[in-house]
Formats: C-alpha cells, structure tokens, sequence
C-alpha cells in the first residue's frame, strides 16, 4: 500500500497525539486543588500508592489516598509557590531511603538527605520506607542480652536483642535519657549499630542530643534520623519508618541493630492530622481507624532473625509520651499491647529524686530471665519483689505503726536498695560492675550503713575490686554466673572494704 507524504504525516502526527494523551493520564497529572499541606490531583492514573510525585520547583509529595477521579497527596516541602493547574509528574518510585555503612555517624532527614552539613552521602543502595516484616518462621526466640548499662532495667526489666520494650512516661520524666544511655552503653559492646529516631523534637534538642553522642564516642556508630517540629506532617509520619529501613539493611546483613523510636505519640499526631485533611472518616479521639496498624506494621519489623537468614536481630525501644500519668489512654494501650513489656517512668518518683523513675510494679519485660546472664539474675532474682513490697509497706509504715522487726528490716532493705539503683545520667555500667554492685545490696553489706552513705559505699566498693580484686570482675564475665567458690571470693572482698570503709 503506497501512502503519499501528506498521508503518512497525518498518520505519524495521530499517534504522537494518541501516546501525548496516554502520557498525560497516567505519568503527567494536573493540581486540583492545594492547601494545608495536600494536593489533590487529577490524571496520574498508574500511579501506585507512596509513590513520589514532582511538584513544580522540586517539591516532592506523597501519594495515599488513590481515589477514583483524583489523588490525595501529602507535600514534603514548601507548597506555597504551588498553584492550580501546575502541572504534577510521577517519579515511579515508592518513598524509600539511601541505606548503607556510608550513613554511620551522619544527621539525615526522613528521605535520607543530610542535614549535618557534612557533605553528601555516598551510597547507590535505596530500600522503601514500608516493608512487610518478617514472618514468624524466619524469626528465633530473643535469648541474647542487650545491655542498656542502666542498673534497675538490666537487673529488673532486662531486654534481649531483638526485643521491643516501650518506654513510656510524662513530659520530662527521663524517657529520651533511657535511650540515649542504651546507644552510649553500646559501646562497650562493639557489635551493635545505633538508630536515634526523633519526631516532632525541638531542633535544639535533637542537637544536644547529637553533641552528646559525639562527645561520648558513640556517633561513629549510630544514625541520627530527624524530623523536627518545624518539619511537616508527612516528615514526621515517614521518619519513624525510615528508621527501619536503615536498621533492616544491617540486620539482613547478619548484625545487630538499637532503634530509638522518640516519640511515637508524635508520629500517632501527625498521621492523625493528614487522614483528617484527606478526609479520612476519624475514629476515637480523631485518630483514623488504621492508628494501630501504623504502629504495629512499624515495631512488628524489630525481631531476631534465624541462622538461616544470618541471625542478625533489631531491638526497638519506641518512646511513647503520657498525660498525666494515664497509662489507660488510647495510643499507650495500643503500643503496650504490641511491644514485649514497657518501662513507666513515675513523675512522682523522678522529682522525689529516684533516677531513672522506674516504676517497678508496672514495668514489666515479657522475654524476662531468658534475656540475661545467669550471674545478673542470681543476684536480682528477688529484686522485683523486694522492691514491690517495700513500695506497700512503705504505705504502711507512714501510718506511725509499731512494726514487728522482720518488717522493719524489710523496710531497711528496700530503701538502701532503692538508693543503690539511682544512677546519673549518660553513665551507663558495664554488667560485671552491676552484678558486684547488687551482689552488696542483696547480702545485705549496706543494712547498717546510712542511706546518704549508700552511694558512696558503691562507688568505693567498685573501685576497690577494679584496683585490689579485677580478677573477680573478669571471672563474672569469663563464667557468666556466681559459683560458690566465685560468691564466697565476692563476699570476702565485700567484708574486707566494708571494714576499711566503717574504719
């Protein structure tokens, strides 16, 4: 079939035509509309949801609601340049994060850019921010521990790798200081890889928090993932996920993995605000009925993988702030009932000068003795329920009545030992000084002794082992528990600086 010029020019310009209207409806949309924060598009038909979208001067947004004539997109960035009409292009990829060792001692935002002005990251390797956690048959029991180098969690509360504990807590009760002091005290450890996640902090405080990790020399081993208050919603919402992402790329790999989650009252808030400007139907307290999914598809992704898939682990400490005190509100009783066990930290406690303010009745961890080493749990073993039922006799007590004398010494006890677990902040304990540290406390070396003088005993008792005795610190680590040659050894040296010390 001979065609003349004209006719196959007509014929050409037809499909251009034909595949220019293909190309607007599924990877070139238009604004509808533009406020607070959300776009609505039309066209994009192909577009999948949490795919990035280009905006015109570079921003990007988030598609999530996909709707039947338009998307609900969330804006990353400045909107207010955007206009009605602008044009909207997809970027077919699914919001993910640049992973990798390149990111090790480096501030970046949720997308993975970084803010530390330290130079750009070098890494080809993305992965998306969701992911499908691992099921139940690629996992194996946590039984490692994890030491936070904090006394009245490691003896009481005591988490294994892989675990995911809750920290939870009013407004300035210490719940940042919990995590913070569990980065520092991994490097004692060498072996595991530190996440800091902050949501919705103030700038200066995410900072300081930065500053203190350099200045302890434990930033050559974590990430910092920061989306402050003055970022958006969306920042807010995504980071906790990129968190993830980053630590599942180091734990396929076969190693072990502290994420700080802080806080995810924030990321709950600012999901809350987005489904209610995308119109999602709000549920209790406004929140949209997919709250716990959020939350749950998040720490679910903390877990110890087999041998098979290299038996790396990730270990979640999520940060969850209380209203005074109510334990029973919405997004604390979600998140209590999708972690292992939960660390309350007691405003009462923490003014009346009991640091960390660990409530010992609520806290709980539901691995328990399996995430400890046998010499820990022979010498706090009772601890728990010495301390509880110090807690009711002291109740008692107050009452100004004549007590028998085993009470009295059970009173006597219990306040020493609740002076032996205060600890200063950003001085995490290796666990060898802890185990001889309630090794005094529980043969009862401090009964006699002043509570102001507890502190003081503890400290000289400590230095006394390192200096006189450091093959007794070695063998608790060396054996792992307190045979009763190694006990008998303890006690004779506790008797000996007793002696010096009273002297």
């Amino acid at each position: 079939m001979n065609l003349r010029p004209e006719e196959i020019g007509s014929i050409l310009k037809q499909q251009i035509e034909k595949y220019q209207s293909q190309i607007e409806v599924s990877d070139v949309g238009t604004v509808i509309y533009i406020g607070d924060g959300i776009a609505r598009v039309y066209g994009l038909e192909e577009c999948m949801a949490n795919e990035l979208l280009e905006f015109p001067g570079g921003t990007l947004g988030m598609a999530l609601n996909l709707e039947e004539d338009n998307i609900g997109c969330v804006l990353m960035g400045p909107y207010s340049h955007i206009q009605e009409g602008d044009t909207v292009k997809r970027t077919g990829r699914i919001i993910s994060v640049p992973v990798g060792n390149s990111l090790l001692g480096r501030v970046v935002n949720p997308l993975g850019q970084p803010i530390d002005g330290e130079g750009p990251i070098n890494t080809d390797k993305m992965r998306p921010v969701e992911r499908i956690a691992p099921g139940v048959i690629e996992r194996q029991p946590v039984a490692e521990p994890l030491q936070t180098g904090l006394k009245a969690v490691d003896s009481m509360i005591p988490i294994g790798r892989g675990q995911r504990e809750l920290i939870l807590g009013d407004r300035q009760t210490g719940k940042t200081a919990v995590g913070v002091d569990a980065i520092i005290n991994q490097k004692k450890s060498g072996d595991v890889i530190c996440i800091y996640v902050a949501v919705g902090q103030k700038q200066s405080t995410v900072a300081g928090v930065v500053q203190k990790l350099k200045d302890e020399g434990a930033l050559d081993y974590s990430i910092i993932v920061s989306a402050t208050a003055s970022d958006p919603a969306p920042m807010q919402y995504v980071a906790p996920f990129a968190g993830a992402a980053i630590g599942e790329e180091f734990m396929e790999q076969g190693k072990h993995v502290l994420i700080v989650y802080d806080d995810l009252s924030k990321q709950a808030n600012a999901y809350r605000e987005l489904s209610l400007l995308l119109r999602r139907p709000p549920g209790r307290e406004a929140y949209p009925g997919d709250i716990f999914n959020l939350h749950s598809r998040l720490l679910e992704r903390a877990c110890k993988l087999n041998d098979e898939r290299g038996a790396g682990s990730m270990t979640a400490l999520p940060i969850i702030e209380t209203q005074a005190g109510d334990v029973s509100a919405y997004i604390p009783t979600n998140v209590i009932s999708i972690t292992d066990g939960q660390i309350y930290l007691e405003p009462e406690l923490f003014y009346a000068g009991q640091r960390p303010a660990i409530n010992v009745g609520i806290s709980v961890s539901r691995v328990g003795g399996s995430a400890q080493i046998k010499a820990m749990k022979q010498v706090a073993g009772s601890l728990r329920l010495d301390l509880a039922q110090y807690r009711e006799l002291q109740a008692f007590a107050q009452f100004g009545a004549d007590l028998d004398k085993n009470t009295q010494s059970r009173l006597t006890r219990g306040e020493r030992l609740m002076e032996l677990l205060k600890q200063g902040q950003y001085v995490p304990m290796s666990v060898q000084d802890q185990v001889a540290s309630m090794f005094a406390g529980n043969q009862g070396f401090m009964d006699d002794l002043p509570v102001e003088k507890v502190t003081e005993f503890e400290q000289g008792w400590l230095k006394y082992l390192r200096n006189k005795k450091p093959e007794l610190l070695d063998a608790i680590v060396e054996k792992g528990k307190l045979d009763d040659d190694l006990m008998g050894k303890l006690k004779t040296a506790c008797k000996e600086y007793k002696e010096s010390f009273i002297s």
